[in-house]
């Protein structure tokens, strides 16, 4: 361990008077649970990176995360804050349980206490999450003015009539192609520039819908460019040169794996960083003859083929979601059967991009089902019919997922409708389900579960059930 590895900062604060509390923070690594204030005001997580000293003012990334797991969502972005000296902070105290403006104060806490210990600049103060984490981060600048920049993974901006051109940010979106978002934040990026934000939108391919870590590399280096740009950090020509020269690689390694539109819609986002920085007349040249090429203009017209008929899908799943909901249209629960057997053809392509429009429609059509779950289940008066068809859509659309076959079968045996509870029980076993004590335990299933039907499928699936079966 190095001698500079640790660093002791001393903490005044009233409590029945001025004490002094020593906080000792390791740099290089995640420091979890760090107490707000006061005890009872939760905790937030710290990264520092290696090259941390109390001597400048440094950057800092609030880590948003709505369902808990703040810890995680901030060592994500730990190998980019480390490789562009920024330091990482995510409060423990997030939820998407309570409103809006509790997480903003819990937010604005967690922030003063960052700026209270450390040396931060204060021009340099920025917001990122993941999918609603990232949605949460867009909305922060509004309510927090000190915040000048978001990066948003996986998500659009939640609310373009909020935006106001007297409160400007700069806003870095990055999405994965196949995530049925990047089609909202292509949209996004246009009422971006229409208002005059700066932005820039990082796409790329990824089955788990993550973005590598050199894609949070340039994204926090674009950050700081434009801080450069605006006078808040000394231009640093090595820097800058360094970071063109990585830029064009990657265009270079996009061409190369004939990922055409990826490589010139790059190309145009470095037009707008390095303008103010170096000559880009080469690279207008470079993005102009590619946008020539005639392979660049075949994935062209597949991609926007494939945007038309994504559309058109996506206004029939709307359509006929909210007709059934309302009508209780249990008899079209085979429609949409069929309509993920065709997605999954779509996922299966050997065309790229209707696997990608397939992997998005699937995503789009598990987030418009649990959009009506979460609006239903908001209700003072629950529909439970309506809730009962969506349980079951969601055993379609998201086969892999135990919980709504669960669902199903407790409301069918609350309802005595055992026929419908053994159907589902068996197409839950069959995704090779094994929790018995959680089967044994389902709310309204006591008698369901002492019947000969019932103890047979567990048995068939599970090797022995609980109760004997009686043979005739």
């Amino acid at each position: 361990m190095t001698k500079n590895s640790w660093i002791v900062l001393f903490l005044f604060f009233a409590i029945s008077g001025v004490s002094a509390q020593q906080l000792t923070l390791k740099k290089g690594t995640v420091l979890d649970s760090i107490p707000i204030n006061e005890p009872g005001e939760g905790t937030f997580s710290l990264f520092l990176p290696t090259s941390f000293n109390v001597n400048k003012n440094w950057p800092v990334v609030t880590v948003l995360d709505l369902k808990g797991g703040g810890r995680k969502a901030l060592s994500m972005f730990t190998a980019a804050a480390e490789a562009e000296g920024f330091v990482l902070a995510s409060p423990n105290t997030l939820s998407d349980t309570i409103p809006l403006s509790k997480n903003v104060e819990h937010l604005g806490t967690m922030l003063q206490k960052v700026l209270d210990i450390l040396p931060i600049n204060k021009n340099r103060i920025y917001t990122a999450g993941f999918s609603s984490g990232a949605q949460f981060a867009s909305l922060v600048p509004l309510f927090i003015k000190e915040v000048d920049g978001v990066l948003s993974i996986g998500a659009s901006l939640p609310n373009a009539e909020l935006l106001s051109t007297k409160n400007r940010f700069h806003f870095v979106g990055m999405v994965a192609r196949e995530e049925f978002s990047f089609r909202n934040l292509i949209q996004s990026k246009k009422i971006l520039n229409q208002l005059k934000f700066e932005n820039q939108l990082l796409l790329f391919d990824s089955d788990n819908k993550l973005p590598e870590q050199s894609h949070l590399v340039r994204a926090l280096r674009w950050l700081k460019l434009s801080d450069m740009a605006k006078g808040i950090l000394p231009k640093d020509s090595v820097f800058i040169q360094k970071a063109f020269a990585q830029d064009n690689q990657k265009v270079d390694a996009l061409v190369k794996a004939n990922t055409l539109l990826l490589a010139e819609q790059l190309m145009g986002e470095m037009q707008s960083v390095y303008r103010l920085h170096t000559n880009i007349d080469s690279l207008k040249e470079a993005r102009k003859e590619l946008r020539k090429q005639k392979d660049y203009r075949s994935q062209r017209r597949a991609q926007n083929a494939v945007f038309f008929k994504e559309n058109l899908v996506r206004e029939d799943y709307q359509y006929y979601l909210e007709e059934d909901v309302l009508t209780h249209n249990f008899n079209n629960l085979g429609w949409w059967n069929y309509q993920m057997g065709e997605l999954n053809k779509f996922m299966n392509s050997s065309n790229r991009f209707e696997k990608q429009m397939g992997k998005r429609l699937m995503s789009f059509a598990n987030a418009l089902v649990e959009d009506d779950i979460n609006s239903i289940e908001a209700e003072e008066t629950i529909d439970e019919d309506a809730l009962t068809f969506l349980w079951m859509l969601k055993t379609i659309t998201e086969p892999a997922k135990p919980d709504y076959y669960l669902k199903v079968i407790s409301i069918s045996a609350k309802n005595e409708d055992y026929g419908t509870a053994l159907f589902y029980l068996e197409e839950l076993l069959k995704t090779g389900f094994k929790d018995k004590e959680r089967l044994y335990s389902l709310e309204h299933t006591a008698l369901f579960r002492i019947t000969p039907d019932f103890n047979k499928t567990v048995s068939k699936y599970l090797a022995d059930a609980r109760y004997d079966v009686i043979k005739d």
